[in-house]
């Protein structure tokens, strides 16, 4: 593929070495991931054979939400790499690191030294997180957020099968797709989807996604806080008595609305909903004017089939709005 600006033609750029693409991700972390994120070279950090005989390419802080921050173990990998032999084998490597309660609690160790002896690194967690307790914010974000990011210079065809076969891989890992394009000295780069948006697309499709295993809203709802579950009770009991015969479908992912079609997701975090609603964002926001509305990219809009965006919320407050819009989708859905 060639990209064209500035009256210039950039040219593909076809990696050879993982090491001088990893070498681009840590460079231009804060351009790929925003300014809300730290982004630590665990190769440069951490001994060889950890985290349970693999060493991770590095990790990542989001912090663009502080009041429910991320954490990544991020792996790099080129797209020539066979994906059963390698790319499969490391990330399994993860989660057996992940439910391993002693591995768990020497990361969170290594990060707080990691961090405290760098003091660059020190200072600029201290910025982000309003100065709070190092190792218990490290501690605090690792026990509610455990993700794994795959970026990759290209597709693997493999990976949608893999997010539909393992429940591991669905619940996650998050894959980004990034290249880089040239003309002599200059480059731009490509990412699909944004980090962004991350949270807001699974590794297979939605079609994909609705033929895999049976899930519960107990599960989708597990982490979530008392004030959350309540927030979704009271949404879904207003739709079902506007229209019984609305689904409520939990998936890997989500728990979607359906009629004949979705008309919305739930996201659940710990102390938020995030909600995907299929309509035009310019509607949605002269309907709703008291949560905060996500703008998510082409990509993502692509994914779920058609115009959305996402709608925050993290209180009682003002829930009637939504009721309302969740009342016309149901209705359009209907109709369809």
């Amino acid at each position: 593929m060639i990209l064209f600006y500035n009256s210039k033609d950039f040219k593909e750029y076809n990696y050879t070495k993982e090491e001088d693409f990893e070498n681009d991700v840590v460079m231009n972390s804060k351009l790929f991931f925003g300014q809300n994120t730290i982004y630590i070279d665990a190769k440069k950090k951490i001994e060889s054979k950890s985290l349970g005989g693999a060493i991770p390419d590095g990790f990542l802080f989001d912090l663009s939400d502080k009041n429910n921050p991320d954490f990544y173990i991020v792996e790099v990998e080129l797209s020539i790499h066979p994906f059963y032999e390698h790319i499969f084998r490391q990330i399994t490597k993860f989660f057996a690191f992940f439910k391993n309660t002693t591995s768990h609690s020497e990361l969170i160790d290594k990060l707080y030294k990691i961090i405290t002896s760098d003091e660059l690194l020190e200072k600029e967690f201290n910025n982000l997180t309003g100065k709070k307790e190092i190792y218990k914010f490290i501690k605090d974000t690792l026990d509610n957020s455990q993700n794994i990011l795959l970026i990759i210079d290209g597709e693997k065809k493999e990976l949608p099968e893999t997010f539909t076969t393992y429940t591991e891989w669905e619940r996650m890992v998050k894959n980004i797709i990034l290249k880089k394009y040239v003309n002599n000295s200059e480059c731009i780069f490509s990412m699909e989807p944004e980090f962004q948006n991350i949270e807001y697309v699974i590794g297979a499709t939605i079609e994909e996604e609705e033929e895999t295993i049976t899930y519960t809203e107990e599960e989708r709802l597990e982490k979530s806080s008392h004030l959350i579950k309540e927030i979704y009770n009271t949404l879904k009991k207003s739709i079902l008595s506007y229209n019984p015969n609305a689904i409520f479908n939990p998936r890997g992912y989500y728990i979607s609305i359906k009629t004949k079609r979705n008309v919305a997701f739930f996201r659940f975090r710990k102390n938020k909903i995030k909600l995907i609603v299929m309509m035009h964002e310019d509607i949605v926001k002269t309907k709703i004017t008291s949560h905060k509305i996500i703008s998510l990219s082409e990509g993502v809009q692509d994914f779920y089939n058609g115009p959305c965006c996402a709608i925050e919320i993290d209180s009682r407050d003002n829930l009637e709005e939504v009721i309302e819009l969740l009342k016309e989708l149901v209705m359009m859905g209907k109709e369809v």
